[in-house]
């Protein structure tokens, strides 16, 4: 069994079970058999440039990434996605998140789970990211702010994430299921 990671950059992780797929159009990758994918992929608006820019890595890697998977065979699909997506939000950034959920659902997995975080938190820099200030700021009065903060409303730690997507994933052989911040907050 191996883990297959595809993206632009190398993880900075290395074991003997990780293959690492780098390609910068994967929008043209072509997936290995797998049964199960994850998918965590995602920008904004400002690191992308431009909305249509956004969109390219938001909604159109994630769904080629996503018809690749399901082309080789995976039956299961989770994915973060963001708070707030909607299809029919006036919000661009919820609006392409909702769209690209809609579109995925319609790639007849078996088991499709969508994560959707409020603010994420780590160490973005062990990525090779940017700092974003006005996140930091944020992520600091919510610490503050967290007994009195509804659960959704919580900043949540990446891994906290990456912990229940695949819980979630591998919980039920089929459905779809939307995972709250909330849902996904440590215990």
């Amino acid at each position: 069994m191996a883990v297959h990671c595809v993206g632009r950059r190398a993880p900075f992780q290395v074991h003997p079970k990780l293959v690492v797929h780098l390609t910068d159009a994967l929008s043209a990758f072509t997936a290995p058999p797998v049964d199960d994918v994850f998918i965590a992929l995602g920008t904004t608006i400002k690191g992308a440039g431009s909305q249509q820019a956004f969109r390219a890595v938001d909604f159109d890697a994630v769904l080629a990434v996503a018809r690749s998977a399901r082309a080789a065979g995976a039956r299961r699909l989770g994915i973060v996605s963001a708070m707030g997506a909607n299809a029919k939000s006036t919000v661009f950034y919820n609006r392409v998140k909702g769209e690209m959920e809609n579109a995925v659902g319609r790639l007849a997995y078996d088991r499709v789970v969508l994560a959707r975080p409020s603010l994420l938190s780590g160490d973005r820099s062990a990525l090779g990211q940017p700092g974003r200030g006005a996140e930091k700021l944020a992520a600091t009065a919510m610490r503050l702010l967290r007994p009195v903060t509804p659960a959704n409303y919580r900043a949540i730690a990446a891994a906290d994430v990456a912990a229940a997507l695949v819980g979630a994933v591998q919980a039920s052989p089929s459905g779809h299921t939307v995972l709250l911040s909330g849902d996904m907050q440590p215990r």
